[in-house]
């Protein structure tokens, strides 16, 4: 037996407030829209399903609610400040070589958006 893939589901009483968010400020697409569910892709990527648990969220911070891994950590900055979301950590270098910010989408879940810093 194998795990294939790991899904976060966010409860929200309006799925649609996602959109400005989850594709126009990070680019996912929309994979499925029930109209009670909305679920964001990205393109295919190879990755390992993970699932992370943590006693905080390194730095001293809190533990993000998600962690969404970016290849244009700028772009998606420059997307968040234009929509006007705050950041509530970061922009940040970290020691164990990731470069990261924290927001919060339209639920109040805190995002951790990182890109892996070449080594």
């Amino acid at each position: 037996m194998a795990v294939k893939r790991i899904v976060a589901n966010i409860a929200a009483p309006q799925p649609q407030a996602a959109r400005l968010f989850y594709a126009e400020v990070l680019g996912l697409e929309v994979a499925m829209d029930q109209g009670w569910i909305l679920t964001f892709a990205a393109p295919e990527v190879q990755a390992r399903p993970q699932i992370s648990i943590a006693s905080q969220g390194g730095s001293g911070t809190a533990v993000p609610d998600l962690s969404i891994e970016v290849d244009d950590f700028d772009s998606v900055l420059e997307r968040v400040e234009a929509a006007g979301l705050t950041i509530e950590y970061g922009p940040q270098q970290e020691p164990w070589g990731v470069k990261r910010f924290y927001v919060r989408d339209p639920f109040g879940r805190l995002v951790n958006i990182l890109t892996h810093s070449p080594s």
